[in-house]
């Protein structure tokens, strides 16, 4: 009896950590300024260093907090929220022409470790699934290539750019320094009402389809319809 006690405290401490790691993840609004040391803020130098002391530097591009016609939507789902201890493990992206989807690029990528469950659960993202992706040197040179010059756009996009800055230049020595849009920051300012500015919440109150979410390509779609909904109450 004592032991079964034990069993169950135990799965629920597991269920509740998980609940909580969740909470932590879709609630995290982590800036790329947060991102960067406090001793280096002052300097505009950046963080992205190797463990081999390498030092990796990547110059942000523009905040451009409007609404333009011809941009490219991005999303991306990672193993963890730090872009140095963490890897991506899918990007979905839509480009996006006189304000009408026109091509689309989804990709998992094959990385060299072992998800968590709660990540697994999070996304539907399995280790195997990862096997058939392709390695990440590749997928961060097609996403550049998709990607090209053309403003990048997605919600709560400065983790987004926290990640891809740090892998380009890691994978590629390429700064990825595209001028950007962030659909959170816009929604903060056009609907000062919502209890809070998820993608979820936002998509509720637009009545847009949240049905499998917390994936790269679907986040997206997600994303491009909030921004036009937006785009109408500017």
């Amino acid at each position: 009896m004592y032991n079964k006690y034990i069993f169950i405290n135990n799965n629920r401490k597991k269920k509740q950590k998980e609940l909580e790691e969740k909470k932590k993840l879709e609630d995290s609004q982590i800036s790329f300024d947060m991102l960067i040391p406090k001793e280096e803020k002052n300097t505009k130098k950046q963080y992205l260093c190797q463990k081999n002391n390498n030092c990796l530097t990547s110059k942000k591009g523009k905040n451009l907090n409007g609404f333009v016609d011809d941009y490219v939507l991005v999303d991306i789902e990672t193993t963890g929220l730090s872009p140095i201890a963490d890897d991506i493990i899918e990007i979905g992206a839509i480009k996006v022409k006189n304000n009408e989807m026109v091509e689309q690029y989804n990709e998992l990528i094959n990385i060299n470790r072992n998800l968590s469950p709660f990540i697994t659960n999070l996304t539907g993202i399995t280790d195997e699934m990862l096997k058939s992706g392709k390695m990440p040197k590749v997928v961060f040179e097609e996403f550049v290539d998709f990607v090209g010059d053309n403003v990048i756009i997605g919600h709560n996009v400065n983790f987004d750019l926290g990640f891809l800055c740090d892998k380009c230049k890691k994978y590629l020595n390429y700064n990825l320094n595209n001028d950007y849009i962030d659909t959170l920051y816009l929604a903060r300012r056009l609907v000062p009402g919502s209890i809070n500015y998820k993608l979820g919440t936002l998509a509720k109150l637009f009545n847009i389809s949240y049905e499998g979410a917390h994936r790269g390509l679907k986040d997206v779609e997600i994303t491009y319809e909030v921004y036009n909904r937006l785009r109408k109450i500017k």
